[in-house]
């Protein structure tokens, strides 16, 4: 079994049955064999991913990614102090984004065996310690 970290934009792409990308993150998720993906994220990815439904007023969206991040087959990564503190030396050491260092923090924390985002530039941070899976219209 592999733990998958979602960034919002996969989340995002998956959700919303993205033309190009959908494909390849649903082959990804729910490979013909192989082994199981778990699909994990936290309240980060969900805050993210409901805004724009929430600012648009589309309740139908809104309800799709509820759903999606009520997956029982899922798991849900805590962003403690521990979290904030890796996340912190991200940014110290690589100079990305705060929602990206506590990303990536979060599913180092969790144990992820991968973090599946839409931003290479991620990898170079997350070297050494989680597998960076790029999802991109390439």
């Amino acid at each position: 079994m592999r733990r998958a970290y979602l960034d919002a934009c996969v989340a995002i792409y998956y959700v919303e049955h993205h033309a190009v990308l959908y494909p390849r993150i649903s082959a990804s998720l729910f490979p013909p064999e192989g082994q199981l993906i778990v699909p994990v994220f936290s309240d980060l990815t969900r805050l993210e991913c409901r805004v724009l439904p929430l600012r648009q007023r589309d309740h139908e969206l809104l309800a799709r990614y509820d759903a999606f991040f009520d997956l029982t087959d899922s798991v849900r990564a805590v962003i403690d102090r521990a979290v904030f503190d890796l996340a912190a030396e991200l940014r110290a050491q690589h100079g990305i984004k705060t929602p990206d260092a506590l990303h990536l923090a979060a599913a180092v924390r969790a144990g992820c065996d991968d973090f599946w985002t839409n931003d290479n530039r991620l990898a170079k941070a997350a070297e050494g310690r989680i597998a960076v899976v790029v999802f991109d219209e390439c």
